[in-house]
C-alpha cells in the first residue's frame, strides 16, 4: 500500500493485538477519514471492545506527529486505517465423549496515518468552526472573557469589603449622657422638726400660764 502523502504525516502501529481483524476492520471503518478530535469522540462513544485498543493505538500517533513531526493536534485528520491479519494461534477445548474443539486465537496488525490538511482545508475549517463557535480562536476569546469576568467580580468583591470596613471605623461613637448635678432642695423633715419644736415651745407657755 502506498503511503505518499502531499502533507506532513505521522503512523503508530500495533502488532499482534489479540483481536480479530475483523472485529478490528468495523471500528476502523467508523473512523477513517475523520479529523482527530471527532475520531476520539466515535471512539469514546462506540461500544465495540476494539474501540479502546484502536483509540489508545490513535493517542500514540497523535504523541508522534507531535512530539516527532511537531504537528498540531488539531490540524490532523486519519488519512490511512488498516488492519492485517496476525498470524493464528491454535488452541482447542475438550468436549463430551472425547471429542476436540478447535479454538482459533487470532491477532492482528493495525496501523494509523494522521496527515495534516491542506492549507486550504484549514482556513475553510476554522472558518467553520469560527461560525460554529467551536474554533480555538472562539474558545481563546470565551476564556478570556470568562476571566475578565472573574477578575472584575473579585474586584468589586474587594472594593466593598473596603468601603464597609471605613464604614464601621468612621462610625460615631454614642456618647453616653452626662446627669446634670440636680440642685439640692431644703429637706423637709427639718423643717417638720423644727416647726413641731416650736409648737410644742408655745403649747407649754400657754399651759404654765
Amino acid at each position: 500500500m502506498a503511503l505518499e502523502l502531499d502533507t506532513p504525516s505521522a503512523r503508530a502501529t500495533v502488532r499482534y493485538l489479540p483481536v480479530s481483524p475483523y472485529k478490528v476492520r468495523q471500528v476502523l471503518d467508523l473512523v477513517r477519514g475523520l479529523s482527530v478530535d471527532d475520531a476520539i469522540r466515535v471512539l469514546k462513544l462506540s461500544p465495540k471492545d476494539a474501540a479502546a485498543s484502536v483509540l489508545k493505538l490513535l493517542d500514540s500517533a497523535i504523541a508522534n506527529a507531535e512530539h516527532n513531526r511537531n504537528l498540531p493536534a488539531d490540524e490532523l485528520y486519519l488519512a490511512r486505517v488498516w488492519c492485517d491479519e496476525g498470524p493464528t494461534r491454535k488452541s482447542g477445548q475438550a468436549r463430551a465423549r472425547g471429542r476436540y474443539f478447535r479454538v482459533r486465537k487470532r491477532t492482528s496488525h493495525i496501523t494509523i496515518v494522521l496527515a495534516r490538511y491542506e492549507a486550504d482545508e484549514l482556513e475553510e475549517r476554522r472558518r467553520r468552526d469560527e461560525a460554529s463557535g467551536r474554533g480555538a480562536a472562539t474558545a481563546q476569546r470565551r476564556r478570556s472573557e470568562r476571566v475578565r469576568r472573574s477578575r472584575q467580580r473579585e474586584a468589586d468583591t474587594h472594593d466593598h469589603d473596603h468601603d464597609h470596613d471605613h464604614d464601621h471605623d468612621e462610625a460615631p461613637v454614642a456618647e453616653m449622657p452626662t446627669e446634670e448635678p440636680t440642685t439640692a432642695e431644703a429637706p423637709v423633715e427639718e423643717a417638720t422638726a423644727a416647726d413641731v419644736a416650736a409648737e410644742t415651745e408655745a403649747a407649754d407657755e400657754d399651759g404654765e400660764e
